[in-house]
């Protein structure tokens, strides 16, 4: 009967784990040569920006913040060798908290009085609520969620800002 229950248990475990999605973490310690995917900037020297991609294959993508995140989202292939289908997890840092958040799950406010190391941010939040109150104490224009954040909405917000440090 132990036994049994052994088994059981053994087979519970593993099947939890062969049903998650198997996230792995974000590197907190970033190597300070590593540079921005997209723009080339040092990213260690920004940490509380940091925001990464992971690939399918392993690859993590650096950058110096969600507004050059969303850049290469939008355009692996221009930045890397890279689909949109391999792009397998987003990581943001609240801006509060400066917690790790699934990007696709976090809350973004636009149009604040807050500039990233690149100008104009997108800027992260764990909650709904904390994107709220940001936007009235930092006159943001609006909270949106990854899903409603389109190619043109960053693109305008690279407006006088683009650099790009290497062709593929």
């Amino acid at each position: 009967m132990k036994r049994l229950a052994i088994v059981m248990l053994a087979g519970v475990v593993l099947a939890g784990f062969s049903g998650s999605k198997g996230h792995a973490a974000p590197a907190d310690d970033v190597d300070p040569s590593v540079r921005c995917a997209v723009c080339g900037m040092f990213v260690a020297k920004y940490d509380n920006w940091l925001a990464q991609i992971r690939l399918a294959d392993g690859t993590v993508m650096y950058f110096d913040g969600v507004k050059d995140l969303l850049v290469f989202y939008f355009d692996p292939a221009g930045y890397s060798k890279a689909a949109l289908a391999d792009i397998q997890e987003i990581w943001v840092k609240d801006y509060y908290s400066l917690q790790w958040l699934d990007g696709r799950a976090a809350f973004y406010v636009i149009g604040s009085d807050v500039y990233g190391p690149m100008g104009k941010e997108f800027i992260p939040f764990a909650t709904r609520g904390a994107a709220d109150s940001f936007l009235v104490d930092h006159k943001g224009e609006a909270v949106l969620g990854f899903s409603e954040i389109t190619s043109e909405l960053v693109q305008s917000m690279r407006a006088g800002m683009k650099m790009r440090h290497r062709e593929k």
